[in-house]
């Protein structure tokens, strides 16, 4: 009888050993790095939600990651970031930051068994990557050019501000797609004349506030209005745009300011009677895809620039790119949306693969280099060897005021 008992309870215990490695093959572990805080209102909290959407709609998917991780947090690097999701068995990990791009390379290195891929970053298509590094990144020039676009319907004073992060390619572009698409519509919609449009950009010198670091952002907020801006855009990862506007708009309602934030659609909740809207990423659909891939062994390097699902840019499911519509446009509404369907067209036909609406000569740098001749479409991307393009912006466009580096 003792020997039957035993029987059974080793065969229990020889079940359960084959049953617990299969049900742990099933979870996938994601890691991310992020440069901010999960709750941001900005960047950063896109990216937690992308993940976020994974855990929904991935069976099997687990989340890890590590916030915070930037000059302002000496407590942990971000080569001690990558060695704790390594440790809680992420076999990929997302560096959501440009911040990252280096080091990301190197953790690469350090680790050839973990699937890494680098938001905006290019050492992909530079070919620099090690073979287990890809970028991502979402084509945010098209949602920039209608937030600028939103701030032109919008100016009374004809006076724009751009709160601008740290200076590089990707904060160049971004900004002047921003004064393209405002020039623009300040003329075709507006009625004005876009050379008594002032265009201003100030740069605090990281992606957010780190204090004795970078300028105060509230403080360049404040200079933008003394100064005569009533529409104040964001190009940084925090809320400090909406948030003084806002203010601002409360003691003088006579006199609006208002703002367009950055990257997360939640944050005109902060300032929803002045928020013309905002330009965000939807990271999730791009995270299952990748997530699924390295789950099934079908993951390959590549570097992804993703644009906007045109037949509804703010599709949660499908669209990597929106722009939330905000209370503050009020009846301009209807000419953002004219200006869109101008865009989605463009960006829809065949014979502008490749390009952005608006990026066409005659353009030219700050200091006069001219990168585009009359009627010649600047590319999206292509090596730097080659010429110009909008990825490899070097300076912000003439007409621009503010450093371009």
């Amino acid at each position: 009888m003792v020997r039957k008992v035993l029987l059974v309870v080793l065969l229990l215990m020889l079940g359960a050993l084959t049953v617990l490695p299969a049900a742990a093959q099933d979870e996938f572990v994601f890691g991310m790095v992020l440069v901010g805080f999960k709750d941001d209102k900005g960047w950063s909290q896109a990216h937690y939600e992308g993940a976020l959407y994974v855990q929904e709609k991935v069976p099997g998917s687990k989340l890890v990651y590590v916030e915070n991780i930037n000059a302002g947090n000496t407590e942990v690097t971000f080569e001690a970031a990558v060695d704790e999701l390594v440790a809680q068995g992420a076999q990929l990990v997302i560096t959501a930051s440009d911040e990252f791009e280096e080091d990301t390379a190197k953790a690469a290195e350090s680790y050839p068994e973990i699937t890494f891929v680098n938001i905006s970053g290019d050492d992909a298509y530079a070919g620099t990557a090690p073979a287990n590094l890809g970028n991502l990144m979402g084509q945010m020039e098209w949602g920039k050019m209608i937030a600028g676009c939103a701030a032109a319907l919008a100016t009374n004073t004809g006076k724009i501000s751009y709160l601008g992060p740290l200076i590089n390619d990707e904060t160049r572009r971004l900004a002047s797609s921003v004064y393209l698409g405002a020039e623009y519509c300040y003329e075709k919609y507006a009625g004005k004349d876009p050379a008594t449009l002032s265009f201003e950009v100030k740069w605090i010198g990281f992606w957010f506030n780190i204090p004795g670091v970078t300028l105060d952002p509230t403080e360049v907020v404040n200079s933008f209005v003394a100064g005569g801006s009533d529409v104040i855009l964001s190009g940084i990862d925090t809320t400090e745009a909406i948030v003084v506007a806002n203010q601002k708009t409360q003691e003088n309602p006579e006199s609006p300011v208002y703002a367009v934030p950055y990257d997360f659609p939640g944050s005109c909740e902060l300032g929803p009677e002045i928020c013309l809207g905002v330009p965000y990423f939807h990271w999730g659909p791009s995270y299952v895809s990748m997530v699924n891939a390295v789950k099934d062994g079908s993951w390959e390097q590549s570097w992804d620039f993703i644009g906007p699902d045109w037949s509804d840019i703010n599709n949660v499911d499908t669209s990597a790119v929106g722009f939330a519509f905000g209370e503050g446009l009020g009846d301009k509404k209807a000419d953002l949306e004219a200006f869109i369907a101008e865009v989605s067209a463009y960006a829809t036909d065949p014979a502008n693969e490749g390009t952005f609406f608006l990026w066409e000569g005659p353009l030219n740098y700050q200091d006069g280099t001219e990168i585009a001749a009359e009627g010649v479409k600047l590319p999206m991307i292509q090596p730097e060897a080659d010429g110009p393009s909008v990825w490899y912006s070097k300076q912000l466009l003439e007409g621009m005021i503010g450093p371009s580096s």
